[in-house]
């Protein structure tokens, strides 16, 4: 049986994309041994444990940051003791960050173990390019040293080749659990809206939603990257404009529009704040943090999805609202294009831009045959290239396939 040794900054039971993917990854990897060394960052995650397929051991006293910069160093240092009793076939890096290091570290010590680096970041460039200040010349050398590169869109397989990678990169995105939107198979639109287990209209009474209104939801964490402040703008404008076409006030168009946040993060309190500003607090619904699980059932009750992106990675929140039936709205930035072509698999709408938030959605709402359009298509495309089942049969073909790779760039 393979050993691989996994690095990664932060672990499940804390939830981003890059968490869910190991999950993802290593839980349809039967035949591999993982063990996963990443920093603890809260004292109540337990410094080792087992999570599913994976052997986790989480490094610090849970003093979040603090936890994070000591492990490049800590992290080495028990890879270095762990690779003595174990010795490891592989070492797997998530991210270029803080897990990424410890990474390197441990590749400078054992050159012969082949280095596989997954990106996965998300951050604006500007934050990115910070990290890599303060990393030095650590930083370009996360990517050089590497024996192969994933990355989960094209925009970050470019950016690897900006940093000086020198060997294979290949594009293996984020994916979607098919039976989790209960979606065995594409075979009509909706499929997954129609699944009378995510009782739609139940969560909807709930909620205080009203059979006329028309839902328009993010699933986002709520910082400055993901643009909830513009949305809440366009928001307001549909609201006051009734969600008509072009803002026409008319008799006959007498559409309700909510928007339901779903997500935590430093700037809840003052988006709050501007929703009460304007007034909106009976339309706009902060949900906070809902389980992984329970998030398709919001989805499900949806009209349209919209996260207004001044950065992206990929997005794996675009792709769980295609999977289910619903219409989405992104900007053209990062790995968005990888998915989102303009009235084709969803809509474009302008970065910063508020007016164009609010027409892209009162275009959703008022053109029927272009919102079906977009959920069938959108939800072919999740199944045929977003299926968590092909993207861990790549992962895992890549694992089974190092050493040849290896020898072949030694040459």
């Amino acid at each position: 049986m393979k050993r691989i040794l996994v690095f990664s900054t932060a672990y499940l039971p804390l939830v981003g994309g890059a968490e869910i993917a190991i999950k993802e990854i290593t839980d349809r990897i039967s035949d591999v041994e993982f063990d996963l060394i990443c920093a603890r960052i809260k004292k109540n995650l337990p410094a080792q444990e087992k999570v599913s397929n994976i052997n986790v051991r989480r490094l610090g006293s849970g003093r979040g940051k603090i936890d994070k910069f000591l492990l490049p160093w800590q992290g080495a240092r028990l890879a270095k003791r762990l690779q003595a009793q174990k010795g490891y076939d592989a070492i797997w890096a998530i991210m270029a960050s803080f897990g990424g290091l410890a990474a390197l570290k441990f590749k400078k010590d054992f050159s012969d173990v082949p280095y596989v680096l997954t990106l996965q970041e998300g951050d604006t460039p500007k934050h990115i390019h910070s990290r890599a200040k303060w990393l030095g010349p650590y930083y370009s050398q996360m990517f050089r040293k590497a024996d192969y590169i994933t990355a989960i869109s094209n925009y970050l397989k470019d950016y690897a080749l900006a940093q000086g990678a020198k060997c294979r990169i290949e594009v293996v995105p984020n994916g979607v659990g098919l039976q989790k939107f209960k979606i065995p198979a594409f075979a009509k639109a909706t499929a997954g809206r129609q699944n009378s287990k995510f009782k739609a209209d139940e969560l909807k009474s709930q909620l205080g939603i009203k059979k006329d209104e028309k839902v328009v939801i993010t699933v986002s964490r709520l910082v400055e990257k993901n643009g909830i402040g513009d949305l809440i703008e366009a928001f307001a404008k549909l609201s006051l404009q009734g969600g008509s076409p072009e803002g026409r006030q008319t008799t006959n168009y007498k559409l309700k529009p909510k928007l339901l946040i779903i997500g935590s993060g430093p700037l809840e309190q003052s988006l709050k704040l501007k929703v009460k500003g304007l007034g909106l607090e009976n339309k706009i619904l902060f949900l906070g943090d809902i389980p992984n699980d329970e998030v398709p059932k919001y989805l499900a009750m949806a009209d349209v999805f919209v996260r207004p992106s001044l950065a992206e990675g990929l997005g794996n929140a675009f792709l769980e609202a295609m999977a289910v039936g619903v219409p989405i709205i992104g900007t053209p930035v990062g790995g968005i294009p990888d998915f989102l072509v303009d009235r084709e698999t969803g809509l474009f709408c302008e970065v910063n831009n508020p007016q164009s938030i609010t027409e892209r959605i009162q275009l959703l709402f008022s053109d029927e045959n272009l919102r079906q359009k977009l959920i069938e298509n959108g939800q072919k495309l999740v199944v045929q290239n977003y299926n968590w089942d092909l993207i861990a049969q790549k992962m895992e073909n890549i694992f089974n396939n190092l050493n040849k790779i290896v020898d072949n760039k030694r040459q």
